[in-house]
């Protein structure tokens, strides 16, 4: 992207942490969100009096506001760069992962929040990880380590693995990956980041779920095992072809609703727009 786009976030429940922020925190201390009255002897803080409930209050205490403070959060990407995700009719699927990564970089900046990533395709990719941090520059950085890199053979055994380095303290997952393996094992490793608001970026390239509309000879090579197959496309195929991707999606819906999780598409580009109206859906 010539210039990345930013996107408004909030997680939608509250979130435990001293770090000043802008998500609604669990935690009391400086804040606009009025909780109760309290002694100023119990919390000493002359700033916070409030002298009209102070007058109105039967015990004739001095009574201070407490109120819940915003917090931040620990935000971390973890990128499929397996073999698959560098397939793409125009763009790549691994440079959409890129570019939303920078997007993200930028959102979490300005919301003030710390930002890491990590990688895996067979393992985890250890060449690719970038602790959490509050950086201007990380999205550049973190787009151009994605865009850059070798891509190999996937599973998830890769991803459990990047999972089991992230801190276990909550926060907010972005998980990128076109999810072409099965789901049998992908339960055990998305339930480890239970503690986390979890976001699954389901990445397609529209030639994977729209097949070609004319009939034709097609050579189709299968990017994570290299195999190669040569399709007549008919009209039976290619409505065969629209079911199967219905399916899939059906089923990763499932899958990830039966874990109050909700996915996110991205077909061809990224868009911040669409990411900020997901944001406010499952916020509302």
């Amino acid at each position: 992207m010539a210039t990345a786009q930013a996107f408004h976030y909030r997680m939608p429940r509250r979130v435990a942490g001293q770090r000043p922020g802008s998500h609604r925190g669990s935690s009391l201390g400086a804040g606009q969100e009025f909780v109760s009255h309290a002694n100023l002897y119990d919390r000493p803080d002359p700033r916070r009096l409030d002298l009209r409930a102070s007058v109105r209050s039967l015990s004739r205490e001095w009574l201070v506001r407490v109120s819940r403070q915003r917090a931040g959060v620990t935000v971390q990407a973890v990128v499929d760069v397996s073999a698959s995700m560098a397939f793409g009719a125009h763009t790549p699927k691994l440079q959409v992962a890129a570019d939303f990564v920078e997007a993200l970089a930028f959102s979490t900046f300005r919301a003030g929040d710390a930002l890491g990533m990590v990688a895996f395709d067979a393992t985890e990719r250890a060449d690719l990880f970038v602790p959490a941090m509050l950086n201007r520059g990380m999205g550049e950085v973190m787009s151009r380590l994605i865009r850059q890199c070798r891509t190999a053979p996937g599973s998830v055994a890769g991803l459990e693995q990047a999972v089991a380095r992230l801190a276990p303290r909550s926060g907010l997952v972005f998980l990128m990956s076109d999810f072409h393996w099965s789901l049998d094992r992908l339960g055990p490793v998305v339930d480890a980041l239970a503690h986390n608001f979890v976001v699954p970026m389901i990445i397609w390239d529209q030639a994977e779920i729209e097949p070609p509309a004319q009939d034709a000879i097609a050579a189709l090579d299968d990017s994570e095992s290299g195999t190669s197959r040569t399709l007549w496309i008919r009209p039976l195929l290619r409505a065969r072809w629209r079911d199967n991707v219905a399916n899939r999606k059906r089923e990763l819906d499932r899958f990830f609703a039966a874990r109050s999780m909700r996915p996110f598409y991205v077909t061809g580009a990224f868009g911040a727009d669409a990411m900020s109206e997901y944001f406010f859906e499952v916020n509302a």
